[in-house]
């Protein structure tokens, strides 16, 4: 693994590390981490990273600003900011990996990812999400699972009014900007209008992000492939689970490229 620093076009220093293919490189992956997370994901992102050089794909991870070792501060994280984060993060991929590459994103990580979507088509061969954030409104602004309502409810939406900050999982401070961001944007609607082969990888007992969003979004987006880890929470919560969302988007991935060698 190369430890490496990126910078955002608006100045912000993103810490990121590259994992080299062992062998003959058959492609390169951008890993785009969640919200209150860093660049490992929980220690899930360097078993999948290490995995898929393994495999033959040259990989990248980053962490947003506000993440990690990364530049910002939390109160500053906005979905725009997290948008030009991304857009280093592939502009570095594409000059170090030329060629089609292919993106895994978690959860929040989903949202930049997806409404990147528009100018991430053309280099863009296969895509993965993970329990992904679909739809903003049901998730943070009118929450209907647990996690939603004891993080975005009715007293840490004072505690934003009254603070300017509203404190996720209490660690995460999220600041007014990012919360008001989300009534503006719909990534759902930017992955509906593309036309990338995408698999979904969700847990079918998720408290914090919708799995049914996910199963109906696989059902009626052509070329689509839901993959549903059974009894799994948010994030997958056991390592056993972990690992099989970690081998089946390895597969997925190998399996894509298979015709083609």
């Amino acid at each position: 693994m190369e430890g490496i620093t990126l910078e955002s076009v608006d100045g912000v220093r993103l810490d990121a590390a590259v994992h080299g293919a062992s062998g003959s490189a058959q492609g390169a992956v951008l890993l785009v981490h969640g919200i209150t997370v860093d660049m490992d994901e929980g220690g899930m992102f360097v078993r999948l990273a290490e995995r898929l050089a393994a495999a033959g794909f040259n990989v990248v991870r980053f962490s947003f600003r506000g993440h990690g070792n990364s530049g910002e501060t939390q109160p500053g994280v906005t979905v725009a900011g997290e948008c030009l984060d991304l857009e280093a993060a592939v502009q570095f991929l594409r000059g170090r990996f030329p060629g089609p590459f292919s993106v895994v994103a978690a959860s929040f990580g989903a949202v930049s990812t997806l409404l990147s979507l528009p100018w991430l088509a053309d280099g863009l061969d296969r895509l993965v999400l993970w329990n992904p954030v679909l739809d903003l409104s049901h998730t943070f602004l009118e929450p209907e699972l647990a996690w939603g309502e004891e993080n975005f409810g009715a007293g840490q939406r004072k505690l934003l009014h009254d603070t300017g900050l509203l404190v996720v999982d209490g660690e995460f401070e999220l600041g007014r900007v990012l919360f008001c961001e989300f009534a503006h944007y719909e990534p759902l609607a930017r992955f509906l209008d593309s036309t990338v082969p995408s698999l979904i990888v969700h847990g079918d007992r998720d408290t914090a992000v919708s799995y049914e969003i996910s199963a109906r979004v696989a059902t009626s987006r052509p070329d689509t492939t839901l993959h549903t880890i059974v009894g799994s929470d948010h994030g997958f919560d056991s390592l056993e689970r972990e690992d099989q969302a970690i081998s089946e988007t390895v597969e997925w991935l190998v399996d894509q490229i298979a015709p083609a060698s």
